[in-house]
């Protein structure tokens, strides 16, 4: 999928308002350099007001106002919030939490992803939908459901154990097999009959791990199921328009991105960064990274940002001046083809009318809207942006299943994924370094140099895989815990990290988990230059490979801490501990130099993002200022800045705090 230009808009739920206020609504967008709104996301209840009776005159009306000024529609297909009646009369639908307790309507997303009746009633409304509007010509493309997995994250229902039952079935075939992946023998848990098995709903103690894992892997494929029923409907309807759904925030472990992106066409994401966070952009910038990657590099849709404040955090910040433009365009230079906001109008009323939107209660001479409609015809001038693309020469390495098997119960320490991903992110961000990050299966030969912070899982063929890419020549770095257990989280024999005992050369005979808030001191081997490590540290037997830092105090002093490993035609690098962020940003440079990654722009100031966009037609080079001083960079050629009023090419550019540049650094033909 292509967009047009690159598409500005949000959600548009003009069933929150009389109807006199469309026709404002449809000027005001326009005027705004509105291209591209989601409507219809909570639509249900008001087409369906009662089983089987539909209304959708006014949601033809809403359509063909969209048409007449020229704005595209993201039509969902109304099923991320069922109304009241499919509870009243089907209470099965309702989920429930592992304790048992029943989610009532009142809120949203109140559905049990494995009902048939849900999914029934669901599909009857789509059809009609597809049916209805699939030629209309505001329809743009399919935004189905609506960031699944928000609030009901699995389901434990007894519907949901039956189901989860037939999934089992299919993948292990019978109870024999099942028993041995879940290791049962293990405190007398093993089945003898399919009906003994459920989910793990709450239970004395540790519930099996393995059993766990399974019902994460089940209860993404049942929300997929839900998104699959409905895709299936509109492609068999309307074949050659366009399908997506929004991901929720910037990496939501529920929902394995990566499966569910292969089912899309265009893939979207909603994100929230937090204004009160200095280093919001670079936790964003991760995120924006993983969904550009899902699909190879293919160009995505930011569905929902905030244009100021959200409502549901503790305490919720307003974008500063200047904020929302900076953050609109980072998703941009990283591949985003769309910025939407949600919403278009601030409601007057419900759970989100604290929530800033494109026309606050304010109206339009606020500051936010003045912005917002400043940043609509910036963005209409860029066409020539969309379908170019991002390319890394670093790859970061996350898996889903790893994520959800690493963070159960009873392991040595804990650790968190998330913040294990930006403590070995931000380096290479600070460094100016554009970085993919992609599954385990993906292809790495193309990229210098991939980094896995954590696969705590890792089948024997992923080890193969990480082993052939060093060999080839590849420059790879593992941080501790990792290729600890298999698929079935059942722990490799043989010493730890059993599938890369060859490619590091080592073995760890003993994790020592530090305590919470302790460290230990780290020193160079070199240079003698000391740091600490924190979260963990591993006891190290170096089988060939050399070390780089070695533990200076703790139970660990003189043993290796970090190690350097060559094999094949290149070298893998080993971290048992996590240095503190100086110390990493040190040991990233020297992996870079000898992986020969250059940043997009050399001699960057410290605050300023540089990424580049490449199509067959022009080169781009966006640079962001996340500081708050104003600064200039040297180019290491002449460029056209198109957000300038100017046409002649430049060799500096200057950001203002918070400022942006576009670099045309070659013309289109």
């Amino acid at each position: 999928m292509t967009m047009p230009k690159i598409m500005f808009g949000g959600d548009y739920n003009p069933e929150q308002w009389p109807e006199h206020v469309w026709a404002e609504d449809m000027k005001l967008m326009v005027d705004t350099g509105v291209s591209l709104v989601s409507v219809g996301i909570f639509s249900w209840a008001t087409v369906e007001p009662r089983p089987g009776g539909y209304d959708f005159g006014w949601f033809d009306r809403v359509m063909d106002h969209l048409a007449a000024a020229g704005i595209g529609a993201s039509l969902a297909t109304m099923t991320a919030s069922p109304p009241p009646w499919l509870a009243r009369l089907y209470p099965q639908t309702l989920p429930e939490r592992a304790d048992g307790t029943r989610l009532w309507p009142g809120g949203r997303q109140q559905y049990c992803p494995s009902s048939p009746v849900y999914r029934d009633h669901a599909a009857a409304l789509v059809e009609r939908l597809a049916a209805r509007y699939g030629g209309h010509p505001a329809l743009r493309l399919w935004h189905i459901g609506n960031e699944y997995g928000c609030h009901v994250r699995a389901c434990y229902c007894d519907t949901s154990a039956e189901h989860f039952r037939t999934w089992l079935r299919e993948r292990y075939g019978d109870l024999s097999t099942l028993n041995d992946a879940w290791s049962t023998t293990f405190w007398s848990q093993r089945y003898g009959d399919w009906a003994e098995i459920l989910p793990p709903r709450t239970a004395p103690t540790f519930a099996n791990p393995a059993q766990r894992l399974d019902f994460a892997r089940f209860s993404n494929d049942a929300i997929l199921g839900c998104y699959l029923v409905e895709r299936d409907i509109v492609r068999r309807v309307t074949p050659d328009i366009p399908v997506t759904t929004n991901f929720i925030g910037l990496v939501h472990k529920p929902i394995d991105s990566y499966a569910w992106a292969a089912e899309q066409d265009v893939v979207s994401l909603d994100s929230y960064p937090d204004p009160y966070d200095p280093r919001a952009h670079v936790e964003a910038a991760f995120g924006y990274d993983l969904i550009r990657s899902a699909r190879q590099g293919q160009p995505w849709l930011l569905m929902e940002q905030a244009p100021g404040a959200v409502n549901w955090r503790e305490r919720n910040a307003p974008k500063p001046p200047g904020v929302m433009r900076l953050w609109s365009w980072q998703a941009i230079a990283q591949g985003a083809d769309a910025v939407l906001f949600f919403q278009w109008r601030q409601a007057v009323g419900g759970a989100e009318k604290f929530h800033s939107a494109m026309v606050p209660h304010g109206g339009t001479q606020t500051r936010t809207h003045q912005e917002i409609r400043a940043l609509g015809n910036e963005i209409a001038g860029m066409a020539e942006l969309a379908g170019t693309r991002v390319r890394a020469d670093v790859a970061i390495v996350h898996d889903w299943e790893s994520w959800w098997a690493l963070e159960l119960d009873a392991h040595p320490g804990v650790v968190d994924l998330l913040e294990t991903h930006r403590v070995h992110y931000a380096p290479l961000f600070d460094a100016h370094v554009t970085v993919d990050v992609v599954p385990p299966t993906a292809d790495l030969s193309a990229y210098r140099l991939v980094v896995v912070p954590n696969l705590y899982l890792m089948p024997d063929s992923v080890g193969a895989r990480l082993t052939s890419y060093v060999e080839a020549g590849g420059h790879l770095v593992v941080s501790f815990f990792s290729g600890i257990v298999d698929e079935c989280d059942r722990a490799h024999l043989g010493g730890y990290p059993a599938p890369l005992r060859t490619v590091l050369g080592l073995r760890v005979d003993e994790f020592w988990p530090l305590p919470s808030g302790g460290e230990v001191s780290i020193v160079d081997s070199e240079n003698g230059t000391h740091g600490t490590g924190t979260v963990w540290s591993d006891w190290i037997e170096p089988e060939g490979a050399g070390t780089v830092l070695s533990y200076a105090t703790g139970e660990l002093a003189g043993r290796p801490a970090v190690t350097r490993n060559e094999h094949g035609a290149g070298v893998a690098w080993y971290l048992g501990t996590r240095p503190d962020p100086a110390t990493m940003r040190a040991l990233f440079d020297r992996v870079r130099a000898a992986a020969g990654v250059e940043p997009a722009l050399p001699d960057l100031p410290a605050d300023v993002q540089a990424v580049r966009r490449e199509g067959p037609d022009g080169s781009y080079l966006f640079l962001m200022n996340h500081g708050e001083h104003a600064v200039r960079v040297i180019l290491n050629e002449p460029a056209t800045d198109l957000l300038a009023d100017r046409e002649s090419p430049t060799t500096v550019a200057a950001l203002a705090p918070r400022g942006v540049a576009v670099l045309r650094t070659r013309r289109p033909n």
